[in-house]
């Protein structure tokens, strides 16, 4: 029999855990003829959740369960997972219950079709409309900036067939991983689900304005080098342009020497306006050297403090 894997990423998700265990379950008895593991990673609650995930386990020896040391991030710590999976198929499913797990089901039915990447796409949320066109104007500014196919509104809920996750093994090896980018850039054949994303009930995000803009770089950054060629071509510009003006005022100095008087506003305007400039080029540079800064750290991508249902012994 083959093995479903199923990973849920969980941080102080003590409200959500048990419904998603249940409901998980109940889609996954629809069939039969497959083994199944959850998978419930928890990055170091604070909360009653891996006492909640802890009895779970005590009763159904499909659930398993790893805690990590301290929080490694929302990142790191369900690709660890991912890696952890031994299904034929792994499944990434988050805990808010924004995603609905019944939509595995469908999933798992295109892939017995022979699909190896099923991407849950929302095509509609419950969130405000605003934020949901900030987030398409994204996905599309970064298609702009890459030749890879970029899953808009894709946020990493999907099924994936054991071939992408052993490319994914093997093959990036990056401490910081950009999931959804690197299914893009796997660029395997692919099939879209389309659904409605819920707002969360229970619980409260755990998305704030740094972690919403560090994924946002991340993923400009792994999948794009045209930002570092625009801040090239914007300095030769802005440097073409400033000869100009310094020609055009002197120019215009030794033509009109008695009246024409340049004064400090020019000055003072242009120092700003190129200091910004440079600020914003280091910044898009800094981005870049940060990430090849973390590749070299070469750090696990979490380190385990327990694992519970799994026969192998513990790892980092």
């Amino acid at each position: 029999m083959k093995l479903i894997s199923i990973v849920s990423p969980c941080y102080n998700e003590q409200d959500n855990v048990e419904q998603l265990y249940l409901r998980t379950r109940q889609t996954l008895a629809n069939f039969p003829q497959y083994r199944y593991e959850h998978i419930f990673i928890d990055n170091a609650s604070t909360d009653n959740t891996v006492e909640i995930l802890r009895g779970l386990a005590a009763n159904d020896a499909n659930v398993k369960v790893i805690v990590n040391a301290r929080n490694f991030g929302h990142l790191r710590s369900p690709q660890h997972a991912i890696m952890n999976a031994e299904g034929d198929a792994v499944a990434m499913l988050l805990s808010d219950l924004q995603d609905p797990p019944e939509l595995i089901g469908e999933m798992i039915e295109e892939w017995e079709r022979g699909t190896p990447v099923i991407v849950g796409i929302k095509n509609t949320s419950d969130e405000s409309g605003l934020m949901y066109k900030i987030r398409t104007l994204y996905y599309r500014t970064v298609a702009s900036l890459t030749n890879v196919r970029v899953f808009e509104h894709f946020t990493g809920f999907g099924l994936y067939d054991r071939k992408v996750i052993d490319i994914l093994r093997t093959r990036f090896r990056d401490p910081y991983p950009y999931f959804r980018g690197m299914i893009a850039e796997i660029g395997l054949p692919h099939k879209a689900v389309y659904y409605n994303q819920k707002r969360r009930e229970r619980g409260i995000t755990k998305n704030n304005f740094y972690t919403l803009y560090d994924l946002a770089m991340l993923g400009i950054t792994n999948l794009s080098k045209v930002p570092l060629r625009i801040v090239t071509f914007t300095g030769f510009i802005l440097a073409f342009l400033s000869a100009l003006i310094g020609v055009g005022y002197l120019i215009a100095k030794i033509l009109f020497w008695n009246h024409f008087d340049i004064g400090i506003a020019p000055v003072v305007v242009g120092l700003f306006f190129f200091g910004s400039v440079q600020l914003v080029a280091l910044g898009v540079i800094g981005e870049y050297i940060g990430s090849i800064h973390t590749m070299v750290q070469n750090r696990p991508l979490v380190i385990e403090k327990e694992r519970i249902n799994f026969q192998e012994t513990l790892q980092g």
